[in-house]
C-alpha cells in the first residue's frame, strides 16, 4: 500500500512535464515561424522603399520636364486670348466708323411704322458718338454721328408731334355730357371712359417721351404735349357750347344721351340727370311782368284784363301774361331763351372742364416726368380755364350793367351759375392740385365777384322796392295786385330755389365777426332778414301807393289784395318757412292787415246804411197821419239807399278781387250786413203811408238788392 500511494505522483509529474514539453515545443515552432515572417516582412520593406525611392525619382525627373512645358503653353494661350480680344475690339472699333452708313436709310425713313427698329438704330450712334467721344475727340466721324442722332432725335420729336397732332381729337358733346351726367337711380356710377388716344398710338408716345428724357436731354416735347393737348381740350368745350346753341336752339333739348360707349352689358336707363340748373319760366315771368308794367295787356297803360276767377295761382297768373305777350313780345322772350341757353351751357362747361381736365392729367401722369406733371399740367389747362373765367367775367359784367340800368333780375342768371361753382368748387381744387396758385386763385375769385355783384343787386333791388315811386298812370284801376308786387313775390320766389346760395352771398358781405364762420344757420337767417325787408319796404311803398286813389274804399281793395297776394305766395312757395325765421308771427300780421283793409272797405258802404238807421225817423203811432216833413224824411231815406246803393254797385262792380275765396267772403258779409239792415228797415216802414207812389221809393226787394251785392267785382255781371 505505501508503494502505491508514492507511485501515483510521480506518474502525475511524468504528464505534466510532457505537458509543458509539448506546449514548448509548440511556442518554438510559432517562434520560428513568426522569426521567418519578419524576415520576410524586412526584405519586402526593402524592396517597397526601394521602389518608392525609384518612383520618387522618376517623378522628379518628369516634373522637371512638364513644368517648362506648361508654362511655355499657358503663355501660348494668353497669347491667343490677347489676339482674339485685340482682333473683336478692332472689329468693334471698326463698327462705329461704319454706324452712319449702315443707318442711314433707317434714320432718313424716320421712326413711322417701325419705332422700335428705329430706337435700335438711334442706340448704336448714341454709343458710337459716345465711343468716339471718349476716345477720338478730334475725329471727323465724330461730328458725323453726332448729327446723325441730332437727326434721329429730330425726327422722333417730329414723330411725336405728328402722333399727336394726328389722333388727338375734341372729346364729343355727347360723350361729354355722358360723363357729367348723374343718375338718382344708380347706387353706383358709371364712369364713362374718355379715351383721348388709341392704345397702340398711346404706347408709341410713352415710348418717345420715356427716350428723349432719358436719352435726348430735351424737354422742349412737354411744351409741344401741352400745346396740343389744350387745344384739343379748348375744342372740346367749345364744341360742347355750339352743341348747346345749335340742339336746344331747334329741339329745346338740352341734353341728348350719350351712345353707350365703353360700358359692358349696360341696362336700359331712363336719360340722366344733368347736375346743372334746368331753365325755368320765373325769372322769364319778371321779365314779361316788367313788359306788361310798361304796356298792360290791352296796349294801355295801367289796364288789367285779369278776371277774379284767375285768383292768386301765380303759376296761372304768368301763363296768362306769357300768353298774352308771345306775340307783342316774341323777341324779347327769344332773348330770354337764348340767355338760358347761355348759362346752362356755362354751367355744364364748367363740370365739363373739371372731368375733362382730370382726364388729362391721367393721360399726362402716363407720358411726361413725374417732375414735370404738375407745371405740364398747368400749362395744358390755362387757355381753357382762362376762357371759362373771362366768360364768369363777362357774366359779372352783364350783370353789373344791368343793375346800373335798374334791371335787379340779371342777377337771378348769378345764382345758378354760382350755386355750380361753389358746388363743384371742393373737385375744382382737387383738380388743380399742385398747379401755381394764380391758377388755383382764379375760380375763388370770380366766385367773390359773382357774390359781390350778387349781393349789391340783392340790397340795390330792396331799396328800389321801397323808392319806386307813385305813378297815377301805373296803378291798377280795378284795386288788383300791383305789378311791384308781382315783381317782388317772383323775385323772392326764385330766390328761395336759391335759398343756400343767396344766403351765403349775402353773408360774404358781412364784416361783423359773428360773420366769421358762415354756417347754413347763419345765411338762412341773413336771407330771412333780406326777405322780411323787402317784405316791410313793399308793404311801406303799397301804403304809399294806395293813396293814389282818390276812394278810400279802392284803396282798401287795393291794400287787401296786394296784402292777400303777398301771404298767399309765401304760403304757396314755402317763403313763409323762411321768413319765420326772424318774424315768428309774420302770416298772423298779414292777416291783420288783411282784416283791417276788409273793415275799412265796408266803412264805404256807411253812407248806403246810413239812411236805413233810426236817426231822425219820425215817432207815430198807428193810424196817426204823417206831417209833410216826416213823410219827406222817409222818403229821403229810400233815395238816398237807393241812389247809394247804385252807385256803389256801378263802381265797385268794376273792381277786382282775384282770389275768389276772399272774394265771396266779402260779398256775403256785405250782403249780410246790407240785406238784414234794409230788411229791418223795410219791416219798420212797411205801415207807413208815406207816399202815394211807394214803388217809387221802393224799388228793390230784398233779394234784389243780395242779388246787386252778389254781382260787386265782376266786370262781366
Amino acid at each position: 500500500m505505501g508503494i502505491s500511494s508514492r507511485m501515483i505522483p510521480t506518474e502525475d509529474a511524468s504528464n505534466r512535464k510532457r505537458e509543458i514539453e509539448e506546449k514548448l515545443r509548440q511556442e518554438q515552432e510559432t517562434l520560428s515561424f513568426i522569426r521567418e515572417n519578419l524576415e520576410k516582412s524586412d526584405q519586402q520593406t526593402k524592396g517597397m522603399v526601394s521602389i518608392l525611392s525609384s518612383f520618387e525619382s522618376r517623378l522628379m525627373q518628369l516634373e522637371n520636364s512638364i513644368i517648362p512645358v506648361h508654362k511655355q503653353t499657358e503663355n501660348l494661350q494668353r497669347l491667343q486670348e490677347n489676339v482674339d480680344k485685340t482682333l473683336s475690339c478692332m472689329d468693334h472699333v471698326i463698327s462705329y466708323y461704319h454706324v452712319a452708313k449702315d443707318t442711314d436709310r433707317i434714320i432718313r425713313e424716320g421712326p413711322t411704322g417701325r419705332l422700335d427698329e428705329y430706337l435700335a438704330c438711334i442706340a448704336k450712334i448714341q454709343k458710337a458718338v459716345e465711343y468716339f467721344q471718349d476716345n477720338n475727340p478730334d475725329s471727323p466721324e465724330l461730328n458725323t454721328v453726332k448729327a446723325r442722332f441730332e437727326k434721329g432725335k429730330e425726327l422722333l420729336e417730329a414723330e411725336f408731334r405728328s402722333l399727336l397732332t394726328r389722333y388727338s381729337k375734341p372729346v364729343p358733346p355727347i360723350l361729354i355730357l355722358d360723363a357729367i351726367s348723374v343718375d338718382d337711380e344708380l347706387e353706383v356710377q358709371e364712369d364713362v371712359v374718355l379715351e383721348h388716344l388709341p392704345e397702340a398710338v398711346l404706347q408709341d408716345i410713352i415710348c418717345i417721351a420715356g427716350w428723349l428724357v432719358e436719352y435726348g436731354r430735351n424737354q422742349d416735347f412737354m411744351n409741344v404735349y401741352f400745346q396740343i393737348r389744350s387745344n384739343q381740350l379748348d375744342r372740346s368745350i367749345k364744341g360742347l357750347k355750339d352743341h348747346f346753341r345749335k340742339n336746344s336752339a331747334s329741339s329745346g333739348i338740352l341734353y341728348s344721351p350719350a351712345v353707350q360707349t365703353k360700358r359692358k352689358d349696360t341696362p336700359t336707363k331712363k336719360a340722366p340727370k344733368r347736375p346743372v340748373y334746368i331753365p325755368g319760366t320765373i325769372r322769364k315771368a319778371q321779365n314779361l311782368l316788367k313788359q306788361y308794367s310798361q304796356h298792360g295787356l290791352d296796349g294801355k297803360k295801367g289796364g288789367s284784363n285779369l278776371t277774379p276767377s284767375e285768383g292768386y295761382d301765380h303759376d296761372l297768373r304768368v301763363k296768362h301774361l306769357t300768353d298774352a305777350l308771345t306775340e307783342k313780345h316774341g323777341a324779347a322772350a327769344g332773348k330770354d331763351d337764348v340767355l338760358d341757353i347761355e348759362i346752362d351751357s356755362y354751367i355744364h362747361c364748367i363740370s365739363a372742364f373739371v372731368k375733362l381736365a382730370q382726364s388729362e392729367y391721367a393721360l399726362l401722369a402716363e407720358i411726361i416726368p413725374e417732375h414735370h406733371q404738375k407745371k405740364t399740367f398747368d400749362s395744358l389747362i390755362q387757355e381753357a380755364l382762362d376762357n371759362l373765367m373771362l366768360e364768369g367775367d363777362n357774366i359779372v359784367s352783364a350783370a353789373r350793367r344791368a343793375i346800373m340800368r335798374h334791371d335787379y333780375s340779371a342777377v337771378l342768371t348769378i345764382f345758378p351759375i354760382l350755386r355750380h361753382l361753389k358746388m363743384n368748387k371742393s373737385e375744382f381744387d382737387s383738380t388743380l392740385q399742385g398747379t401755381a396758385a394764380s391758377t388755383k386763385n382764379k375760380l375763388p375769385t370770380l366766385i367773390t365777384s359773382m357774390e359781390t355783384i350778387g349781393a349789391k343787386a340783392l340790397e340795390e333791388f330792396a331799396d328800389s322796392i321801397k323808392n319806386d315811386p307813385d305813378k297815377e298812370y301805373n296803378m291798377p284801376k280795378d284795386g288788383t295786385v300791383h305789378e311791384l308786387t308781382s315783381n317782388a313775390i317772383l323775385f323772392l320766389q326764385q330766390l328761395l330755389d336759391f335759398h343756400e346760395t343767396a344766403g351765403a352771398m349775402l353773408a360774404s358781405q358781412e364784416t361783423s365777426s359773428s360773420a366769421s364762420s358762415y354756417t347754413s344757420e347763419f345765411n338762412k337767417r341773413l336771407l330771412s332778414t333780406y326777405i322780411c325787408k323787402v317784405l316791410g319796404n313793399l308793404q311801406l311803398n303799397l301804403l304809399s301807393k294806395s293813396k293814389v286813389y282818390e276812394d278810400s274804399a279802392l284803396s282798401a281793395i287795393f291794400l287787401h289784395n296786394n296784402y292777400n297776394y303777398i301771404l298767399k305766395s309765401l304760403e304757396k312757395s314755402e317763403l313763409i318757412q323762411l321768413v319765420t325765421v326772424t318774424q315768428k308771427k309774420a302770416e298772423s300780421s298779414y292777416r291783420e292787415l288783411i282784416e283791417q283793409q276788409i273793415q275799412m272797405y265796408q266803412r264805404s258802404w256807411l253812407k248806403v246804411t246810413e239812411h236805413l238807421t233810426d236817426r231822425n225817423m219820425p215817432v207815430f203811432q198807428q193810424g196817426t197821419k204823417l206831417k209833410d216833413k216826416e213823410r219827406q224824411v222817409i222818403k229821403d231815406k229810400f233815395k238816398g239807399f237807393n241812389d247809394g246803393l247804385e252807385e256803389l254797385c256801378k263802381i265797385q262792380k268794376g273792381w277786382a278781387i282775384p282770389d275768389k275765396e276772399q272774394r265771396d267772403f266779402i260779398r256775403q258779409a256785405q250782403r249780410r250786413v246790407v240785406s238784414d239792415t234794409y230788411r229791418a228797415f223795410l219791416h219798420r216802414c212797411a205801415n207807413i203811408s208815406f207816399t202815394k207812389n211807394p214803388e217809387k221809393y221802393h224799388k228793390y226787394r230784398p233779394e234784389e238788392v243780395e242779388e246787386m251785392i252778389e254781382k260787386l267785382f265782376d266786370t262781366s255781371a
